[in-house]
């Protein structure tokens, strides 16, 4: 299978990079770095190409510290488009860690990813994208679900590459397939049912 929403990590990663944020939650050391120098509330970001919406982003809080290329963000919600302004991803995470110094971004609690040009969906609660590499990884003991075409796998150590466009799980894989060919005789089925109870 391919895939193309690490493309979608990048994009929404890149619309964040103007913003050096953080939510940051650990114990405070230095009051001026670990006080935000800037607190951004129902926050809505949205970047252009050559005119055009490339990235749409929407988030409960973003946070900004001084001196500091790290991002994270709560509530994070996320839409990318072509050239022809189509809808190619839409994604949502409880909360966002990004370091665009890096180009390391992670992403964690209930993570809901939909590949439009795919007609796929992805969910996880624990999602790591390497900007420099193009790899998307989850946690080794961590259940990645996707969805397509009614096939539904779920599987752990998820990783995928923006190069190859192909993933694939090192851990333990199931699934479910549903069979279209019961669909098309069930659909025989109640057809000629019907027929038989006009005559």
């Amino acid at each position: 299978m391919k895939y193309c929403w690490g493309a979608a990590v990048l994009f929404f990663a890149a619309a964040l990079s103007f913003f050096s944020c953080s939510l940051k939650y650990d114990d405070a050391v230095d009051a001026e770095k670990n006080t935000p120098e800037f607190i951004f509330n129902e926050a809505k970001l949205v970047r252009y190409k050559d005119g055009n919406e490339e990235v749409r982003v929407q988030a409960q809080n973003i946070e900004q510290y001084k001196n500091s290329s790290i991002t994270y963000g709560k509530n994070v919600k996320f839409m990318t488009y072509d050239k022809d302004h189509k809808l190619e991803t839409e994604g949502s995470c409880g909360y966002l860690f990004a370091d665009t110094d890096s180009e390391l971004y992670e992403l964690y609690d209930g993570i809901k990813l939909f590949s439009s040009v795919q007609n796929t969906n992805f969910f996880a609660d624990m999602l790591r994208w390497n900007g420099k590499t193009e790899q998307l990884t989850g946690g080794r003991r961590d259940t990645v679900r996707i969805e397509k075409d009614g096939t539904i796998i779920y599987g752990t150590g998820f990783s995928a590459s923006g190069v190859s466009k192909k993933f694939s799980f090192a851990g333990t894989v199931s699934g479910e397939i549903e069979a279209k060919d019961k669909e098309a005789g069930s659909d025989t089925q109640s057809e000629n049912e019907q027929e038989e109870q006009r005559d």
